[in-house]
């Protein structure tokens, strides 16, 4: 039975949930604070969590540990799909929602809510992810989203809160940071412009130029049908694979970016974001795909891993192509396994080589440019000319123009 005094919120202790967590109680709900762990979080880091939670006088405080779900359902089908949207960024928010929402959702049930909350504006994409995936996963309760509703700028938050005894640090308030197993995305006054750099203070989790170490550092990384599964010999699970390679592919710059993209609401958004390990993964994933895979399969699949990508990125993860696309993407991963070494350097990831058994480039069958057991001279020049007979032909009937100047 349905408490219509209560109210699940998607809390991760920033600035915004914080406000609707207060605001809530005050408008005399009995608020239920739920953190969904998707990585990024150190032991301190989710006590401070829980600690705003209670400040904000809370009736219960809920942490859920995502991680696996999320590298499961999100981040296998990204690695498979290569996806980077713009072809930079690695879908770090976006990633997270669907496991955040659904988890939030399903406690909300169990504890008979009335209504679940989420702390997004009204300008960005996540208003969207959260209000399509709660009305999926919990159709019969409310969505609030006091931020959205109020139309409260971050210094208005901090001045409410403040004066409730609720501080909060100013860099907090400065940026809205978002951090997860997928990496962190940074939005702030730099990002609300097309060339604004943000400060070194901003980042979170890569260092900067002058703290990263002045020699280079080459790691090797296995894959199975896909799936990353050690680094150097050591087998790891996804999830602490992932969290290895944050940690050491931070500590040189990795991963750093910014990306000008379409919102879901059809305006132009900037964002910075850092993720070492999903830059890392995706660049040496695709080139494991080079080695292993027949031209047409990675064609259709950098096609449809696009798509993949924006529809997830875009809140339509529900539309059942999605679910054909994963098909898909499995089924294409099939012989993806192998080695390949990367070298991490000043900010960047270098695939170095692959090897995998599976390998299409054979040295003992034809070396490119060089001579081939496949065939004979005879036989390519034959091939050259079937081969380039549409084109003669076309020449007789229609001759090119000359080029334009």
């Amino acid at each position: 039975m349905k408490n219509r005094h209560t109210a699940v919120l998607a809390f991760s202790g920033g600035l915004d949930t914080t406000y609707c967590a207060a605001w809530l109680r005050e408008q005399g709900f009995d608020v239920h604070a739920v953190t969904v762990n998707t990585g990024g979080f150190d032991a301190d880091e989710l006590s401070t969590i829980e600690r705003r939670a209670r400040q904000a006088d809370v009736v219960a405080y809920r942490l859920i540990d995502g991680r696996a779900e999320l590298f499961q359902t999100t981040l296998r089908p990204l690695i498979f799909a290569n996806a980077l949207r713009g072809g930079v960024y690695p879908l770090c928010v976006s990633a997270e929602r669907i496991v955040q929402a659904r988890l939030c959702a399903e406690y909300a049930v169990q504890v008979g809510a009335a209504a679940l909350a989420h702390g997004s504006t009204g300008a960005g994409n996540d208003q969207i992810r959260f209000d399509a995936a709660f009305r999926v996963f919990a159709p019969g309760l409310s969505v609030l989203t006091p931020i959205r509703e109020q139309a409260l700028t971050r210094a208005a938050e901090t001045a409410w809160l403040a004066q409730r005894g609720i501080e909060i640090p100013p860099k907090t308030t400065a940026y809205s940071v978002n951090r997860g197993l997928w990496g962190t995305t940074i939005g702030g006054a730099e990002t609300h412009t097309s060339d604004g750099v943000l400060p070194e203070s901003a980042y979170v989790l890569t260092a900067g130029a002058e703290q990263r170490p002045a020699t280079a550092e080459t790691i090797a990384i296995e894959f199975d049908r896909g799936v990353p599964t050690a680094i150097d010999g050591r087998a790891l699970d996804p999830v602490a694979l992932i969290e290895r390679l944050n940690e050491r592919g931070g500590r040189h710059g990795v991963g750093r970016g910014l990306h000008v993209g379409d919102t879901i609401l059809g305006i132009k958004g900037r964002v910075a974001f850092e993720a070492p390990a999903a830059i890392t993964l995706i660049s040496a994933h695709r080139e494991l795909e080079k080695l292993v895979l027949s031209r047409q399969q990675l064609f259709w699949k950098q096609t449809l891993g696009e798509l993949y990508g924006s529809f997830l990125h875009e809140g339509r993860f529900f539309d059942p192509l999605m679910r054909d696309i994963e098909a898909f993407l499995e089924s294409s991963q099939q012989r993806v396994c192998g080695c390949v070494n990367v070298r991490w350097h000043q900010g960047q990831a270098a695939v170095l080589g692959a090897t995998s058994p599976f390998s299409l480039l054979n040295k003992s069958l034809a070396r490119y440019g060089e001579e081939s057991s496949l065939w004979n001279g005879a036989e390519a020049a034959a091939f050259s000319k079937i081969y380039g007979m549409q084109d003669w032909l076309l020449s007789r009937v229609a001759p090119c123009s000359e080029p334009r100047p």
